[in-house]
């Protein structure tokens, strides 16, 4: 048995790792969890977003499950996700975008796999105030920083038999950051001639997407632009409920549903727990579980394609618990 940590988050956080975990001891699969509260709740009753046995669990398991936490706009404490990121050293963000049958949008046969720089850009925060009416934000772009994730994207696509990778910037504008990162592309795509590569502007790629997404394969970019780009990938597929992500280091794993802590809809059981048992998956994958993660999929396929049984958010009228019972029953 393998012990993970689990942060059970904000708002619907605690409803949908609940359904989660249940998932998961049906499929049988051999996990012990280390079960933590945090965000903003706990920092209320507690003084501490994440309590210290929390960052130890994870420091001694090196695996996290982590559910949505609510961060404030425009004040309060800053991200924890961008905290656990740059504290870890989580660097690539891999968030995979594709269609369901079952789910009708207005596009078919979206696959795209979003490779997101995740420890530096504007994304990081680094701000100044200037004046009462002026303030800085430092975009950081580096050599290293953008040489691991680009690597990691040729690599992935070579491992995972995909055909393109494209760079996603603005070097247009942002000649000297932007343009470094597009500069590292351009010398490690020669590294992989058995794989195409392309660049595009982020606004012409954005555009692109809502027209014909199935151009795209594999996609590679800063910290910002991969934040915006893969939410808009989530809404070709059927929206932030289905979107998994992977959060990798060298040494520690974090794995997420990509949407937010929904308080609007929180204690009201109608919450979408698909992104975060996807994002369970693709934890089972990395951790060499193919068969249980493969054994869930399968399980949400079947329960999707039945049509009877589906959370609001995807034109159903199913709870939370009939959802994942009814996943568990196909199991």
């Amino acid at each position: 048995m393998r012990s993970i940590t689990v942060f059970m988050g904000d708002g619907i956080g605690p409803e949908i790792t609940d359904a989660v975990l249940k998932i998961l001891d049906a499929a049988k699969a051999p996990l012990t969890y280390e079960v933590f509260r945090v965000g903003a709740k706990e920092y209320e009753e507690n003084g501490a977003l994440i309590p210290d046995a929390a960052f130890a669990s994870f420091e001694q398991n090196k695996i996290l499950l982590k559910s949505p936490i609510t961060t404030p706009v425009g004040k309060g404490f800053r991200s924890l996700n961008v905290t656990l990121r740059e504290k870890y050293d989580l660097y690539a963000n891999i968030r995979p975008a594709k269609s369901n049958a079952a789910v009708v949008t207005p596009f078919k046969d979206v696959d795209i796999v979003t490779f997101r720089e995740n420890t530096e850009d504007l994304y990081v925060g680094v701000e100044k105030q200037i004046d009462a009416d002026t303030v800085h934000a430092t975009k950081i772009i580096t050599r290293k920083a953008s040489t691991r994730i680009i690597t990691d994207a040729f690599e992935y696509a070579r491992l995972h038999g995909r055909k393109k990778v494209t760079c996603v910037h603005k070097a247009n504008i942002l000649k000297m950051s932007d343009g470094l990162f597009l500069e590292v592309f351009r010398e490690i795509a020669e590294k992989y001639p058995d794989i195409v590569s392309e660049d595009k502007i982020v606004d012409a790629v954005c555009m692109q997407l809502v027209m014909r997404p199935q151009q795209f394969d594999i996609m590679v970019m800063p910290n910002l632009y991969g934040d915006i780009v893969s939410d808009l990938t989530s809404g070709l597929i059927g929206g932030l409920g289905l979107l998994p992500s992977s959060n990798l280091g060298k040494d520690y794993a974090m794995f997420e549903a990509v949407h937010g802590s929904a308080p609007d809809i929180a204690g009201k059981n109608i919450a979408n727990p698909t992104a975060l048992l996807w994002s369970a998956c693709m934890m089972l994958e990395h951790l060499g579980e193919l068969d249980v993660a493969a054994k869930i999929r399968r399980a949400v396929d079947e329960v999707l394609n039945e049509k009877t049984c589906r959370t609001q958010d995807v034109g159903g009228t199913a709870t939370t618990t009939e959802y994942r019972d009814a996943v568990i029953a196909k199991l």
